[in-house]
């Protein structure tokens, strides 16, 4: 059989850094596993702009409909503030979520032992948190028409829409539930049902799809305010939790930080099963570009290699592989290795990005 195929798109700022180390991480896979990759990159977001005046060419995007997954760095950085809006970096990101279908995004949050004082929670709301955001990602109000900023009367107006289909609401709770078949059998469906008429579609379908196919599944309902305070107040009351685009993107930061940094949290991106049976993916780091420390040799690499960690489970169905490199990320935290994201009050001394890559590799050399 062939290898499977992955795309790298390291991006902007720290995003070539953190890369940097998946790289090493997808080699170990090679030499001490047995699991190859066939492995090509290509460009996306502002260095992409440079190169071609676009955020992503058309033969990139290509590539990224051909391959198993995508590995994608960052995009973005002030040197492109004042580009057009239609060739931004994040035109790029974009461009792949919507055109790849990527309408399931998974966003884990879960704090690490190690880390659980690093939080700005207390530790026994954190210690032990392992919970899933399930995002709907290619719809809702960045996507829906009309939009833009018009004249009306003697001043500005700006319009986004909000709307979805009952069968993108459908599959993303579909999504959700299987996914909650493998965790802990519990979904919390996040709207504003209250004041928004796509609030009542989504309660509505989210039942349906609960009703007709997965009624082994605990299915409860929150308002996404209400959702946004029980986060903070009682986080382990949730297992899977489902949610629209704009309500998915606000909460699932809120929920990276009970973890203590977002250099820790990884995210999947899938949509619709290709001929091969595997998801059409992508797999990124919840962090941005961060150019105040990009070219430092500071960043935190962990959110990008727990990103990979992903793609083995849920696009290769290497489960045991994906926790062999979670467990190996666990050890290093534990024996107290930081990056200075991770340094508490009390400070310490740092590891910088290679360093820290190198020590994963070295507790996973440790675990075959």
């Amino acid at each position: 059989m062939a290898n499977p195929s992955l795309l790298i798109l390291a991006g902007d700022g720290i995003g070539p850094e953190v890369m940097d180390e998946v790289k090493k991480v997808i080699s170990w896979m090679g030499t001490a596993r047995g699991i190859h990759f066939d492995v090509s990159e290509d460009l996306v977001g502002g260095c992409a702009y440079d190169a071609h005046g676009t955020p992503l060419t058309d033969a990139t995007m290509a590539k990224a409909q051909e391959v198993d997954a995508v590995l994608l760095g960052a995009v973005g950085g002030p040197k492109y503030d004042k580009l057009d809006f239609s060739v931004k970096p994040e035109r790029g990101l974009l461009r792949l979520r919507k055109e790849m279908d990527l309408f399931s995004n998974l966003r884990p949050a879960q704090c690490f032992d190690a880390l659980a004082d690093f939080s700005s929670l207390k530790r026994d709301v954190v210690a032990g948190l392992d919970i899933m955001i399930v995002r709907e990602l290619t719809s809702g109000v960045y996507f829906g028409e009309p939009r833009g900023i018009f004249k009306e009367g003697n001043e500005r107006v700006g319009i986004n829409t909000q709307r979805y289909t009952e069968s993108e609401i459908a599959r993303v709770a579909k999504s959700a539930f299987e996914l909650a078949r493998r965790r802990g059998n519990k979904v919390c469906s996040m709207e504003k049902a209250n004041v928004m008429e796509s609030g009542i579609l989504w309660r509505d379908v989210v039942t349906e799809v609960h009703q007709r196919d997965y009624q082994d599944v605990e299915l409860s309902h929150m308002y996404a305010d209400a959702g946004a305070m029980q986060l903070t107040r009682w986080p382990k009351q949730f297992d899977v939790i489902v949610t629209d685009n704009l309500f998915g993107d606000l909460l699932s930061d809120l929920a990276a930080m009970l973890t203590g940094s977002l250099g820790m949290l990884p995210s999947a991106s899938l949509g619709a099963p290709m001929a091969n049976g595997r998801p059409k993916a992508m797999y990124e780091p919840v962090h941005g570009s961060a150019p105040d420390i990009a070219g430092q040799g500071k960043a935190n690499p962990i959110a990008c290699i727990l990103s990979f960690a992903m793609a083995l489970r849920y696009s290769f169905d290497l489960g045991d592989e994906a926790t062999r490199v979670e467990q190996a990320v666990e050890k290093v935290l534990a024996d107290g290795l930081r990056t200075a994201d991770l340094l508490g009050p009390e400070g310490g001394s740092p590891i910088g990005t290679a360093a820290m890559g190198d020590a994963i590799i070295a507790a996973l050399n440790a675990s075959v």
